[in-house]
Formats: C-alpha cells, sequence, structure tokens
C-alpha cells in the first residue's frame, strides 16, 4: 500500500488549498469505507486527526475543522481529497492521508497559512 498527498502550500489568512492523496494498493472494499483519513503534524505537536469517513460513508471531522474543511474521494481514481477554506495560521502543519487499516502513511504535504 502506497499513499501520496499533494495540494500543500503557502496561503493567507482565510484561503482555500485542496489536498489530494494518491494510492496503490488500496482494494476498493478498504477505499471506499471508512479506514480512509486525514491527519496532520503541526510544529512540536503530536499528530492528529483531521478527518474520515464513518462506516455508512457519512464525513467525520476534528472540531476545529468542522465547517471549514470537506473531505471526499472518488472511488474510481482511488483518490481522496480535503478541501480546506477558511484557513487559519493554527491550521499550518503537515497534512497526511492515512489507511487506518493496514496503517500505512503517505508522504505529508507541508500547509502554512500566514498573514
Amino acid at each position: 500500500v502506497q499513499l501520496q498527498a499533494s495540494g500543500g502550500g503557502s496561503v493567507q489568512i482565510g484561503g482555500s488549498l485542496r489536498l489530494s492523496c494518491s494510492t496503490s494498493g488500496v482494494i476498493l472494499s478498504v477505499f471506499s469505507g471508512p479506514a480512509m483519513a486525514w491527519y496532520r503534524q503541526a510544529p512540536g505537536k503530536e499528530r492528529e486527526f483531521v478527518a474520515s469517513f464513518t462506516e455508512s460513508g457519512a464525513t467525520k471531522y476534528a472540531d476545529f475543522v468542522k465547517g471549514r474543511f470537506t473531505i471526499s474521494r472518488d472511488n474510481v481514481k482511488r483518490r481522496l481529497y480535503l478541501q480546506m477554506d477558511g484557513l487559519k495560521p493554527e491550521d499550518t502543519a503537515i497534512y497526511y492521508c492515512r489507511n487506518t487499516i493496514s496503517n500505512a502513511w503517505g508522504q505529508g504535504t507541508q500547509v502554512t497559512v500566514s498573514s
């Protein structure tokens, strides 16, 4: 299983970014279920959960991104996305996609939010 996050960059406060996670070796039943998730790690902090899906296909978010971030996926392309709007300086972190079943982590992508 290989995961690769991309789409990060530097934006101003209130800006938007769309992260993408390409996958290989993840079967559809796993990819389309609740296993795929986004996490992030800010400087000096532990890695934390950002967003994922539930068993029923609904979305689930950490409180600090609710209403600002949207997780989505393309089951045909096996791609996971994270639309980030209303970015704040505290969103500055390396963002990772993760397959929680295999515990595979992709190479992260840096997001920097500044004034």
